[in-house]
């Protein structure tokens, strides 16, 4: 498939990314590149292969749900810069 230099103005557009009118004619090559290198994937015969997220099979450690190190807001609110009534206070930003 072939893009042409009007289909690469429409898709700059919809993009909405500004591209001068002198380089349309190597952004309508560049889309259509990626195009034809689609295409090539298109051809590979995929029948029987399951999906997959990583190349290489990985499962994720699992540690025990178990609270740790609680009941230290004191420790934590002593490296603010500013805490009232536990919390850590912040400017104001809207009024």
């Amino acid at each position: 498939m072939s893009i042409d230099i009007d289909t690469a103005r429409k898709v700059a557009k919809l993009a909405r990314i500004r591209v001068e009118e002198a380089n349309l004619p190597a952004l309508a090559t560049q889309l259509s590149g990626i195009l034809g290198f689609m295409e090539q994937l298109n051809e590979v015969n995929v029948d029987g292969i399951e999906p997959m997220t990583s190349v290489t099979p990985m499962r994720l450690k699992r540690r025990v749900d178990v609270v740790t190190d609680g009941n230290i807001q004191e420790q934590i609110l002593k490296n603010a810069p500013d805490a009232r009534e536990g919390f850590f206070a912040v400017p104001k930003v809207v009024e």
